[in-house]
């Protein structure tokens, strides 16, 4: 959004984190790409995409700048109350996320997700956002990937607040935001719901794991680990039985008792909490991006580091074709196994699946608008999600595309870019310029379905569908994300 400070807006993390110079470049997001102030151009883009859907994030920070309800700023409501009616009136459904990593700094002086007085303040948060806009709002989302703010902010440290315990912190974490999550549910559930008919999901992202060797019956258990300690961590309490997956509790227990000393501690549910988590989602909400080959551990240390704790070693086939970002490869075929794994696990027929983000970055350099790698990588994902649909009987209802436009992204910065939309950051007015991604996407929406002319233009191996005559009329729900 940028306007880090105007009109009352509180700090955030990110803000600070930027501030204090862990960005690359010491790039900050105080200006970014400037949504704030561009709200008209910005869907004035999204009617040119013929977008049904668009997903944006509430900054909690920018309504409540201290966090909680008596710092409200009515100038950060209006905000997204223009933007809200904006979509409206073009058309245009929004899904919004009321947390997507960007704390109130002074919360976050009080512990954060650590602290857990932070879950009543969260659900009063909510119910504002619920009161104000949901009216209006239909799709809600609670929490955006919940495993990088635990994993990444209080594991690695490579987010904010930059606290480095994964043994401890990150799992405390990860409790506090499943419980918040659950309770800002079950509020609207009991509050608003009859009137409003909206439904209120969270968003979880997960690789998918491949068995390095498939016929090594360690290597398989490993994958299994690792998909339970990624996804089934915050998914089993949610969508099965209201408490952590067996395979992630024993493997603690197993690596503590190994140690002798509590290498990780991992928070257990009341049965009362248990039967309040459970079910607390209308949608299940998955973010993609690429997916690894694990195998069991080869170094097996005392130390608390993700890996060590889990028991797994991960890895990639050399044929996977690489990307801008170092973490990412193509392998589409990933997102069809995991969406076929999720519908087993997690929602078979009665909840819909939700692909609320999937995109590929590409550097910040050279030829920017012709971005023919994100065209390719998005043709092969949705087409694997076709065959999960058409093959699979997978009941998935969006394919959520990574992004509108070109954005701040994390520890990164400005140097690599997912947007449909090309943002000169070197430019005060943030001039955008549609990629050629862009012009995909706007026709796979206008002819609902894969053009002719690029079925077969770089990828001639393909399985396609060139229409979409079996899917219901909300699966091309293709739209941007923004801070």
């Amino acid at each position: 959004e940028g306007g880090w400070a105007e009109d009352g807006k509180g700090e955030s993390i990110w803000d600070w984190f930027g501030q204090q110079g862990h960005v690359h470049m010491n790039q900050t997001t105080n200006v970014a790409c400037d949504s704030y102030h561009k709200i008209d151009y910005d869907v004035y883009l999204l009617r040119g995409l013929q977008l049904k859907l668009y997903k944006f994030s509430i900054s909690w920070p920018r309504i409540f700048p201290t966090g909680i309800r008596n710092s409200f700023c009515p100038q950060g409501v209006n905000y997204y109350n223009k933007l809200i009616n904006s979509l409206l009136d073009s058309n245009t459904e929004p899904m919004v996320t009321l947390f997507h990593w960007d704390l109130p700094q002074t919360l976050q002086d009080l512990s954060g997700w650590q602290n857990e007085s932070i879950i009543d303040t969260f659900a009063d948060y909510a119910d504002f956002c619920f009161a104000t806009f949901g009216d209006r709002v239909k799709f809600w989302i609670t929490f955006h990937e919940p495993w990088v703010i635990s994993y990444a902010g209080y594991g690695t440290g490579q987010h904010p607040p930059g606290i480095t315990d994964p043994g401890v912190a990150s799992y405390k974490v990860a409790h506090s935001v499943i419980k918040a999550h659950a309770k800002a549910w079950h509020l609207y559930d009991d509050r608003y719901r009859s009137q409003q008919h909206g439904k209120v999901g969270i968003v979880l992202n997960s690789d998918w794991a491949e068995p390095k060797t498939p016929t090594s019956s360690e290597d398989v258990k490993a994958a299994e680990r690792y998909m339970h300690f990624m996804l089934g961590w915050f998914a089993h309490p949610i969508f099965v039985n209201g408490d952590y997956p067996d395979i992630l509790k024993s493997q603690i227990q197993q690596k503590n008792q190994q140690c002798s000393i509590s290498v990780a501690i991992l928070p257990s549910f009341s049965e009362e909490e248990k039967s309040i988590v459970k079910g607390t989602a209308d949608f299940f909400g998955l973010s993609h991006y690429t997916s690894r080959l694990i195998s069991t551990a080869v170094n097996d240390t005392c130390i608390p580091a993700y890996e060590n704790v889990g028991n797994f070693s991960q890895h990639v086939d050399p044929s996977w074709p690489q990307t801008a970002s170092s973490w990412i490869r193509v392998v589409p075929w990933g997102l069809r196994r995991l969406l076929k794994f999720v519908s087993q696990e997690y929602t078979g027929t009665r909840i819909p699946i939700y692909i609320a983000r999937n995109g590929v970055p590409t550097e910040d350099g050279g030829d920017v608008i012709n971005d023919t790698k994100r065209t390719d990588y998005f043709r092969l994902y949705i087409n694997e999600a076709l065959k999960a649909i058409k093959l699979d009987a997978v009941d998935v209802r969006t394919y959520i595309a990574r992004s509108l436009i070109d954005g701040f992204e994390g520890p990164v910065g400005y140097s690599q870019l997912f947007g449909l939309h090309h943002v000169n950051f070197e430019d005060g007015n943030r001039q955008r310029t549609p990629k050629e991604s862009a012009y995909f996407f706007s026709s796979v929406i206008e002819k609902n379905g894969f053009p002719r002319e690029l079925l077969y233009a770089h990828l001639p191996f393909l399985f396609i569908y060139p229409s979409f005559p079996f899917l219901m009329p909300c699966w091309l729900m293709l739209l941007g994300w923004i801070y």
